[in-house]
């Protein structure tokens, strides 16, 4: 059995990492900004929980203390946090080094490298952060999560239209699964790469305005399916198909099943 440290570890698939390695018997602490209150949904009986700030350094020395692996589930989305991303990454990595981890996994977005768009940008830096550590690093990159398109078909609805972006298409993959395959790299025997990067995707490749009929279909939400460009860098990154990856097909839920989970609350 490990000793896991999972930064980031009462996020989206963070929480989902938490609980795989728990289930699987390992010992796990987690590093977050706020401790999470016993009985939350975010916090998980089993693992110890440390508060700590990755852009200070504040709290990650404890957190790492007698971990064999570090598991990097942060996010920086917008803003400061996404500014300061990759430099979380490089206190979290020095911390860890300096209490003789052995190896550290990020969960990254594929193909983040070849698009301009600042999220997937402030991805691409952390990844060369944990490129050049002297630990064995891992870069998980997955495809968008189920969740993406249902935001962006849910922004429209309240106003009767479904937005589409021509020529999108999807290979969306589950938080759960994502958090499965995070847990495999960490797990996985050492290797003589100083750096690897692994790519998984969901289950199946499907068009947006065809996502959109399913969301419709289960949810019974109402509103015509419109199609639109979209501009930008994430507008070249969508029709260049750099969100897919069909000879990496990993996850097991399909965006159907997913959805179908969760009713209750699309």
């Amino acid at each position: 059995m490990a000793n896991l440290c999972v930064a980031g570890g009462t996020g989206q698939v963070g929480r989902d990492v938490v609980r795989l390695a728990l289930d699987a018997g390992h010992t796990v602490s987690v590093l977050s900004r706020h401790a999470p209150q016993a009985g939350s949904e975010k916090h998980h009986d089993g693992a110890t929980y440390f508060a700590g700030d990755v852009t200070t350094g504040a709290g990650l020395e404890a957190a790492v203390a007698g971990a064999d692996v570090v598991i990097d589930c942060l996010e920086g989305q917008f803003g400061k946090a996404r500014k300061r991303f990759a430099d979380g990454g490089v206190r979290l990595l020095e911390a860890a080094d300096r209490a003789g981890v052995r190896k550290a996994v990020v969960l990254s977005i594929i193909n983040c490298d070849r698009s301009t768009a600042a999220y997937y940008a402030s991805k691409s830096a952390k990844e060369r952060v944990y490129q050049e550590s002297p630990l064995e690093t891992v870069a998980v990159r997955a495809t968008q999560f189920h969740s993406l398109p249902v935001a962006v078909f849910q922004a429209g609805a309240g106003v009767g239209l479904i937005p589409v972006f021509k020529g999108a298409r999807f290979q969306p993959i589950s938080p759960l699964d994502a958090a499965a395959a995070v847990l495999e790299a960490a797990l996985e025997p050492g290797s003589s790469e100083d750096h690897r990067i692994r790519t998984v995707g969901g289950p199946e490749v499907l068009g947006m305005r065809e996502m959109a009929v399913m969301w419709k279909s289960v949810t019974g939400a109402r509103g015509r399916v419109v199609e639109l460009p979209l501009p930008g860098a994430m507008g070249r990154y969508l029709r260049a198909g750099l969100n897919l990856a069909p000879g990496h097909a990993w996850g097991r839920e399909t965006f159907v099943s997913w959805l179908e989970k969760r009713r209750e609350t699309l």
